[in-house]
Parts: structure tokens; C-alpha cells; sequence
């Protein structure tokens, strides 16, 4: 009977092991295709930040990324596909995203190639593709999402299969002790043998998931810096622009004005003429003022660098406004860090940029309730600056355009103060980002680089 039970365990325990061994690979297999699938996207961001630095540059540099990207995508592919292929959700997925991606890829190729032949500007054709890559990136991060998740719940599922064949295992293994004196050895081999399997299958299943979440922590810090990039792509584009429309309008403004001067000469003492002629002179005086300031406003400005403490210029752009803030009854809460920012920036323009956002702070909240709230931290080798008020809050559209030349919510404004000061922070090497809901109020995040002498 011994002899029986030994053979009958000998076979279920046979029978656990290969079912475990089956189990561990498919988990193996689902955590090797959940880290391809990360890589995979990984290197479509690159690519993506690669094309985009190069047109916005004209930097070669920035076309290695890229290249590098190209050459691995194939085989990332080809190994999901085939991997896959096996179900038929999951396949048709991959095939969608292999089928965005190759067009994706196309169109950067097609961009730089049509960036090099316009002789490095940016034109209709490159703006409009531009559009049309953002829908297609979108579509491809949400498949690879979707794919993520299926697999994702298929590798759950697994594991809860191969815990319940350890347990199996394991209560094998104990009956065999029990019945089975002659099986003491063989069964006590069998379940170190297997314990150690499960160990190895652990170890392995927690190494994948700390390299998946390294990835992860890798492709937020990539989003940041590529949104970065927009949104100096952005204001590059906006400068070029006001920089056209200047040379446009200038030329036949000076015209004009020596027109009417002439014919002011010409005319004399006429007083109908002379009023007309001088409206002319006006008005022309004030666009050529106005495409001066949009100039202003989108042209990377000279900077005198000095090393000075953002709290001390955040008190004195509240000094400079605080006409504003007892007439309106703003309170003000601040909440500085003990450890005192040190920068080197233009201190003056960098005053300037802070005082136009608080301005807008004040301005946005009702006389007697509005609380301004200022805050500094130190994160990593940035400063962070954070004002805040308890206003009417922006919409979506609104927070879109809010940085655009002349664009304006307030009566009497002319749209170029927060433009301006987008454009301060840019030149500092910085970045500035608003947090917004209507009804909730508004947040700006002004993220300068420390100094670090």
C-alpha cells in the first residue's frame, strides 16, 4: 500500500510540477509582454520628442533618439505580435496599434523630410500634421492601455492558478508524510524541490514589477519633458508668427505716416484736412505701438543674471501691488519654505512676471473675500513657486488660449500680460503651468532652476 501511494504521489506531484512549471512560464511570459509593451511605447515617445526637438531646434542631435527608436521598434513589434497572436482580442489590438505606429512613424519621417526641403521652417503642411499626430499618439496610448489592461487581468489570473498548484502541492506532499513512511525522503526532496520553484518564481515575478514600475516612473518623467517642449515649441511658433505680422504691417505703416506728414505740409492751414491727417498720424502711431508690444511679449528677452532669493522678489511684487490688494480687502497667506530658494535670474523681470500673475489673481477674486495664497518649495534642483487665489476659476478653452498674444477675459486688458510673463519664465530656462476650474479658483506653478553655486 506504501508502494501504491508512493507511485500515486509520485505522479500528482508529477502532474503539480508540470502544471507549475507551465503556470510560472505563462506568468513569466505575461510580465515579459507588459515590459515589451512599455518599451514599445517608450521608443514611440522618443521618436516623437527626437522629430519634434529637431524641428524645433534644427539640432542633428536630437535625431539620434529618434534613429535609435526606429531600429528596435521592428523587433519590439514582431515579438508582441507574434506573442499576442494567440488571442484574438488581444491580436487585433496589436495589429491596430502596429498599423497606427508604422503610420505615426511615416509622418515623422514625411515631417522631416518636408522641414528640410522648405529650407527649415515650419510650414502649413507641418502644422497641419502636427494635429493630426496628437489624435494618432492619443489613439495609440489608449490601445496600448487597453492592451495592458487585458494582459494585465490575464496575468492576475494566472497567478491565482499557480498559487492554488502550490497549494496543491503542498497537501500532496503532507498526505504522502502521513500514509506513507517509506515516502518520508522522496516527499520531503519533492516539496523543498518545489518551495524553491515557487521562491524562484517570486523573486522573478517582483523583480518584473520593479522594472515595470521603473519604466513607468521613466515614461512620466519623458511626458514631462516632451510637454515641455510643446509648449516652447508653441511659444517658438508664436514669435515667429508676431514677427511676420511686425514686418507686414510695418512697412506699409511707415508709408502711411509719411504720407499724411506730407500731405499735412502740403495741405496747410486747412483745419477739416489738418484734423483727418492727424487721426491718421493717431492711429498709425498706436499699431505700430501695438505690434511693438506684441514683439515684446514673444521675443526671448536679454537677461541680467544676478543670484537672488525668490521670497524676498516674491514680497516685493506684492509691495508693487499693494494698492490693489487693500482696495479689493485681499487676504494674503503665505506659506514659504524654511529653506530659502536661491536662483539666478533677472530679478527685475522675473519681479515683473510674478506681479502680472498677481494682478490677475487679484482681479479674478470679489472685493472682500478673495484670499491670495503664495507658497515656495525646494523639489530636486528646482524652486517651485505656487500662486493661488479663490476666484472665478477658467474653463477649458480659456486655459487652451490663456498664453495667446491679445487674448482676454477682462474689459480694459490688452492681452499681453501673461504672455509676457510665460515669456520672462521661458527665457530663464523655466516652465509655467495653471491648474484651473471654473467656481474653484485658479493655480499658477512657476518651476525656476536652482542655483546650485
Amino acid at each position: 500500500m506504501a508502494f501504491f501511494l508512493l507511485v500515486l504521489s509520485y505522479f500528482l506531484i508529477l502532474g503539480s510540477t508540470r502544471r507549475l512549471h507551465q503556470q510560472t512560464s505563462w506568468v513569466s511570459s505575461s510580465h515579459m509582454a507588459l515590459l515589451n509593451l512599455e518599451r514599445f511605447y517608450s521608443h514611440i515617445l522618443s521618436a516623437e520628442a527626437g522629430a519634434r526637438g529637431y524641428l524645433l531646434t534644427r539640432n542633428v542631435i536630437f535625431l539620434k533618439p529618434y534613429r535609435e527608436s526606429l531600429s528596435r521598434l521592428p523587433g519590439l513589434n514582431r515579438g508582441l505580435l507574434d506573442y499576442f497572436e494567440m488571442d484574438s482580442v488581444q491580436g487585433a489590438l496589436m495589429h491596430n496599434i502596429h498599423g497606427m505606429t508604422t503610420r505615426r512613424l511615416d509622418h515623422l519621417r514625411q515631417a522631416i523630410l518636408l522641414y528640410q526641403r522648405s529650407g527649415y521652417k515650419v510650414t502649413k503642411e507641418l502644422i497641419a500634421e502636427k494635429l493630426e499626430s496628437m489624435l494618432l499618439m492619443d489613439s495609440i496610448h489608449k490601445s496600448i492601455e487597453q492592451l495592458t489592461s487585458i494582459e494585465y487581468a490575464h496575468m492576475l489570473d494566472r497567478r491565482h492558478r499557480l498559487s492554488g498548484y502550490f497549494s496543491g502541492t503542498r497537501t500532496i506532499t503532507l498526505v504522502s508524510l502521513i500514509t506513507a513512511v517509506i515516502a518520508i525522503l522522496y516527499s520531503v526532496i519533492t516539496y523543498n524541490r518545489e518551495n524553491h520553484a515557487k521562491s524562484e518564481a517570486d523573486q522573478k515575478a517582483q523583480q518584473y514589477e520593479a522594472d515595470l514600475k521603473r519604466n513607468i516612473n521613466e515614461l512620466q518623467e519623458m511626458n514631462h519633458e516632451l510637454s515641455e517642449l510643446r509648449s516652447n515649441e508653441k511659444f517658438a511658433s508664436t514669435g515667429r508668427i508676431a514677427r511676420t505680422i511686425a514686418h507686414e504691417v510695418r512697412n506699409p505703416l511707415t508709408n502711411i505716416s509719411l504720407a499724411a506728414e506730407q500731405l499735412q505740409e502740403d495741405i496747410g492751414k486747412s483745419q477739416e484736412s489738418s484734423l483727418l491727417l492727424d487721426m491718421i498720424v493717431r492711429n498709425s502711431e498706436r499699431i505700430n505701438q501695438l505690434v511693438s508690444d506684441l514683439l515684446y511679449a514673444t521675443r526671448f528677452v536679454q537677461l541680467n543674471m544676478q543670484r537672488t532669493n525668490v521670497n524676498e522678489l516674491l514680497d516685493e511684487a506684492l509691495a508693487m501691488a499693494g494698492d490693489r490688494i487693500d482696495l479689493r480687502s485681499i487676504q494674503v497667506v503665505k506659506n514659504y519654505s524654511p529653506m530659502a530658494c536661491s536662483v539666478l535670474v533677472d530679478a527685475d523681470k522675473i519681479k515683473l512676471a510674478f506681479l502680472n500673475i498677481i494682478v490677475n489673481a487679484i482681479e479674478a477674486m470679489e472685493k472682500n473675500r478673495g484670499i491670495l495664497r503664495l507658497k515656495t518649495e525646494k523639489i530636486d534642483k528646482r524652486c517651485i513657486v505656487e500662486i493661488a487665489d479663490n476666484g472665478t476659476g477658467m474653463d477649458t478653452d480659456t486655459l487652451q488660449k490663456l498664453f495667446e498674444p491679445y487674448f482676454t477675459v477682462k474689459p480694459q486688458g490688452n492681452g499681453l500680460g501673461l504672455t509676457n510673463s510665460q515669456n520672462i519664465i521661458l527665457s530663464h530656462k523655466g516652465n509655467i503651468k495653471v491648474i484651473s476650474r471654473l467656481g474653484e479658483g485658479s493655480v499658477f506653478q512657476i518651476f525656476l532652476h536652482l542655483d546650485d553655486g
